[in-house]
């Protein structure tokens, strides 16, 4: 029985390179949000957008899981069956650092999925305007991506977990997209302890019980370690 609900954000990653919306040297900054990341905008420029997720796939097949990603792996394998990890993130790095019961709800970099008819798969290294659906052959692939208008994956198993949690955490989260920051609040009216460990205090700090602050491969190693007395 899931008994620890844990959120993931972009802070989490970005120790290991990947940058988050807010960096201003990062890719984010070089791209237009609305052409890169909405349905509008794949329907205006395909080619555009597959370069954008390429280079992003790219970026995250070179990335290292950092300690965060590795305590939050040892948790799971010492506490089985009671630890979710809900992501923000559409890396896997959570996977690679060995965690398992992982719930992308924005998505994957490494899955493709067609416009045409809904089918999914494992993503290429790189994905074209013209790459056509390995089932039904349209030539309507696309990044299989919650991009912005669009509703998250797995919201109901989400939903279920977070109100049957006794601890829920945050991490590296900004508090500022929903429906992620309205979940500590679910949480807490459930009856959950509530733990925020972010780079800084995020925007909805004052809806913890508890908050820790500082980088993320230094504060939530030190959690793990606390939480399992080791």
């Amino acid at each position: 029985m899931t008994k620890i609900v844990i959120l993931t954000g972009a802070g989490i990653s970005a120790e290991s390179g990947l940058g988050t919306f807010r960096d201003i040297d990062g890719l984010w900054s070089r791209y237009d949000l609305d052409e890169v990341a909405t349905p509008e905008g794949f329907a205006r420029n395909p080619a555009l957008v597959h370069e954008f997720y390429n280079a992003r796939r790219r970026n995250a097949a070179e990335a290292i899981p950092n300690a965060a990603h590795a305590a939050l792996a040892r948790l799971e394998a010492a506490r089985p069956g009671e630890v979710l990890i809900i992501t923000q993130n559409i890396d896997d790095l959570h996977e690679r650092a060995g965690s398992r019961n992982v719930l992308h709800m924005h998505g994957q970099l490494t899955r493709a999925c067609c416009a045409a008819c809904g089918h999914g798969w494992s993503a290429p290294a790189e994905l074209h305007a013209d790459t056509p659906c390995p089932a039904c052959a349209a030539q309507a692939t696309r990044p299989d991506i919650v991009w912005f208008g669009e509703f998250p994956y797995h919201m109901e198993e989400i939903w279920a977990a977070i109100r049957a949690a006794e601890l829920f955490v945050a991490i590296g989260t900004s508090g500022s997209v929903y429906p992620a920051a309205a979940f500590v609040q679910d949480a807490r009216r459930a009856g959950a302890h509530t733990l925020e460990l972010n780079l800084e205090p995020s925007q909805t700090v004052s809806d913890f019980t508890e908050a820790r602050h500082g980088r993320a491969s230094a504060i939530v190693p030190a959690w793990v370690a606390e939480l399992l007395g080791a």
